[in-house]
């Protein structure tokens, strides 16, 4: 079903066929989104989706990863057919943060980021996942303190935003640390709907909210190809 989007909202893509259909056009330019699911779910091949959509339409992007390395998401993206050579260190940027030192990973958030967001432009930022970044904090007050001051900080750099987070064994609709959901402008859920049969495990996802815009409610289910990743229409439809 299509949806309408509020006008003078400006769209961006998330690369994802589908998906962009259940966002009313894609995400708010300049808004904060999560994405939200169990392992081997896609969130990082959907983030790189994003990113990879918008160096194609030539904007700059920036990855922060506080577990992979530039050359493992290189190659990653190179296996899905994604060449980002052309882009390295001229449109696209990779920041890693150490997941063991807690000052040196909040410093490079607080000092390293928005200088490098305003030196290249980058209109797409990417944090992979951000629960690993959360894990650091020793006190929920801490955590949710520091996060709320991470999140006002990149919206005063107006580029848009996209965060993974994983989930729990306990709550498989929740982020680890329950705190993103309440933070983001959209929260995307991604997770697994196994049939009473077991024949086969399907991957669905849903827009569990998007502030000041319209919003599909479907569950649907979406496929993570070769090369793309692609939302299927909700079962029942065509």
């Amino acid at each position: 079903m299509a949806i309408t989007p509020n006008s003078g909202q400006e769209r961006v893509s998330t690369g994802i066929e589908g998906l962009d259909e259940m966002l009313a056009g894609g995400l708010v330019r300049g808004s904060i989104t999560a994405i939200v699911g169990a392992y081997g779910t896609g969130k990082t091949t959907c983030v790189l989706e994003f990113l990879y959509d918008g160096l194609r339409r030539g904007e700059t992007a920036i990855y922060i990863s506080p577990e992979e390395t530039e050359d493992s998401i290189l190659g990653f993206m190179a296996m899905r057919g994604r060449d980002v050579g052309p882009y390295r260190n001229r449109s696209f940027f990779v920041l890693k943060l150490d997941p063991t030192n807690f000052n040196l990973s909040v410093n490079t958030i607080r000092n390293e980021l928005p200088p490098l967001i305003r030196k290249v432009s980058a209109t797409r930022v990417v944090f992979d996942p951000v629960s690993l970044f959360e894990d650091l904090f020793e006190s929920d007050s801490g955590r949710r303190n520091e996060m709320y001051r991470f999140v006002e900080l990149l919206r005063e750099q107006h580029c848009t935003m996209v965060m993974t987070s994983e989930t729990t064994r306990d709550n498989p609709l929740a982020s680890r640390h329950n705190l993103i959901e309440y933070l983001a402008d959209t929260v995307i859920l991604l997770r697994y709907v196994r049939p009473d049969d077991f024949a086969r495990v399907n991957l669905a996802v849903e827009v569990v909210k998007m502030r000041h815009s319209p919003h599909s409610r479907e569950i649907r289910p979406y496929e993570i190809g070769a090369e793309d990743v692609r939302v299927l229409p909700a079962p029942g439809t065509r």
